[in-house]
């Protein structure tokens, strides 16, 4: 069991409701806690929106800094504190995206002036590229309500119940569309 700033004990299994009554009782310690449980899903959601490492990075920083500034507006009986912030991160995601899109229209095909050093492995980094842009191909050719699912269930980590909170559906209703996507996306072999 640890100490939250506010010097309450918060147990180490304390749920997600738990602790966000805390952020909302300006507990920055329960805050951590929900950043440190949720922040490689978030980043994970950011990445696949953002493409590039930074941009990610930046947009999960600015999403878990709205959060904190927002949580008084977060309503428990809507939905899943974590389908709360994945949304967050995702709106933040798509901003810094857009962004970066117009800064990068105006530099034009200037060359990066920071390059990673780090030895690279060319032939792996094309293949899963490939395998990569093979993956959204067949996923944007899906119908939008089973591309959903699966992407906030693959790329948000979120449960089915999540899922069903978040889109304010029945959790038959996410399984179905589920199957029926990944039915499809085994078929494309």
């Amino acid at each position: 069991m640890s100490v939250t700033e506010r010097g309450r004990p918060v147990a180490a299994t304390s749920s997600d409701a738990e602790l966000m009554l805390q952020v909302q009782d300006n507990d920055a310690g329960a805050f951590e806690q929900l950043y440190d449980r949720h922040c490689a899903r978030a980043y994970r959601i950011a990445t696949e929106i953002c493409r590039r490492p930074g941009a990610a990075e930046d947009a999960v920083q600015e999403a878990f800094i709205s959060m904190w500034r927002s949580r008084m507006s977060y309503r428990p009986g809507l939905c899943e504190v974590a389908a709360w912030a994945m949304t967050v991160v995702r709106n933040h995601a798509i901003d810094v995206s857009r962004r970066d899109a117009r800064h990068d229209e105006r530099r034009g095909d200037a060359e990066p002036l920071e390059r990673e050093s780090a030895a690279v492995n060319i032939s792996a980094d094309a293949i899963a590229a490939d395998d990569a842009q093979r993956l959204r191909e067949r996923l944007a050719a899906l119908p939008a309500t089973q591309r959903e699912v699966i992407t906030l269930a693959f790329y948000g980590e979120l449960s089915h119940s999540e899922i069903a909170a978040h889109l304010e559906l029945p959790a038959g209703t996410v399984k179905g569309r589920m199957r029926l996507g990944l039915e499809q996306l085994r078929a494309f072999h």
